[in-house]
């Protein structure tokens, strides 16, 4: 008798609104991790903000719902990694991933070598792509390219690297090894800063790894792991979420009574008193007052605030009631009101 096995359960998607802050484990694309923590939550919408390679763990913030609208935030801010060169080799994709294709001596690493790599490689720099990436050429992934052995002219991105640390390590991989950690702005490679050092010292480098530990003022010590997330129930999952409006945290607040509010929230653009909506800001975060909730951002010029990206009313409405419900899921302890996660 043969048996048949039933059929996969389908899974209630919902909506979901936040910021789920993941550490990513090593060997999982941006997408793969996105994916399972989306199908964790059974969210309906969800994207990251800048992709860390399989190699790579570290600090990824997942946007679901009302939080996708502000995630281009993340995507613009300075960043900060801790990675690991491993001298004297350089590899076909610039970290361990790739084959062997050179290998020199490694010569004696000095505290003065450093401290001259270092400032080297400090400050305003032009960098150019590597092959293994996503960047787009004639509508194809560099990657795409590489994997076929061909290698095409990429342009050189300026970027900036606002601090640079270097320190010699012990790496049983390699003949010497340093661990860097780097401050930096949007679309630094540090695959290629790593094998630009490793040409700098002379003797060529790889990353042996690569750990994000900071991106837009969120940190990895706030970050929550695929692994305690499976182990959670599902409202332990939702408590996880940052609001939203986290993404703009860094920018200033401006409040609006139900009238203006009801009328910014059909994109209509509010003229205030001078000063009411405060000084000229190219981003300010908007809120109504009653009831008190978040409505999306704008921008203040010459006394007007003018909407830019906007919560629908039933994101407004599912965002106020997941707070009300987990409000009522504390049971005798009064709630922290001030914990990012309550905030509206």
């Amino acid at each position: 008798m043969t048996q048949t096995s039933s059929p996969r359960q389908k899974i209630q998607r919902r909506p979901v609104h936040g910021v789920l802050l993941l550490d990513k484990p090593l060997g999982l694309s941006s997408n793969q991790a996105l994916q399972k923590a989306k199908w964790l939550l059974r969210a309906d919408k969800a994207g990251h903000t800048g992709t860390l390679d399989p190699l790579a763990t570290g600090v990824l913030p997942l946007c679901f719902g009302a939080a996708t609208k502000f995630s281009q935030l993340q995507l613009e801010a300075d960043k900060t990694y801790e990675a690991v060169l491993l001298l004297g080799q350089k590899t076909s994709t610039a970290d361990a991933e790739g084959d062997v294709i050179a290998t020199r001596p490694v010569p004696d690493i000095t505290p003065a070598l450093l401290e001259a790599v270092t400032r080297r490689f400090t400050g305003p720099l032009a960098q150019i792509p590597p092959m293994y990436s996503a960047l787009k050429k004639d509508g194809k992934a560099l990657y795409e390219y590489a994997r076929k052995g061909e290698e095409v002219e990429r342009a050189a991105r300026h970027i900036t690297i606002h601090k640079l640390d270097m320190a010699l390590v012990h790496d049983s991989r390699a003949q010497a090894a340093i661990k860097i950690i780097v401050s930096c702005s949007k679309g630094t490679y540090i695959r290629t800063l790593g094998e630009d050092i490793g040409e700098a010292i002379g003797c060529g480098a790889h990353l042996g790894s690569l750990r994000r530990l900071e991106t837009g003022g969120f940190e990895a010590g706030q970050c929550v792991s695929l692994a305690a997330l499976e182990a959670m129930s599902e409202p332990e999952r939702e408590a996880c979420l940052l609001p939203a409006q986290s993404l703009l945290a860094a920018y200033p607040t401006v409040t609006l009574d139900a009238d203006n509010a009801g009328r910014f929230l059909s994109g209509l653009r509010r003229r205030g008193e001078p000063g009411q909506w405060g000084d000229d800001a190219p981003l300010v975060q908007v809120y109504g007052s009653h009831p008190p909730a978040f409505l999306g951002s704008a921008h203040v010029t010459a006394d007007e605030l003018i909407p830019q990206r906007l919560l629908s009313p039933i994101e407004v409405q599912d965002i106020l009631q997941a707070t009300q419900r987990r409000l009522e899921s504390f049971a005798l302890e009064p709630p922290d009101l001030t914990a990012p996660s309550l905030h509206l």
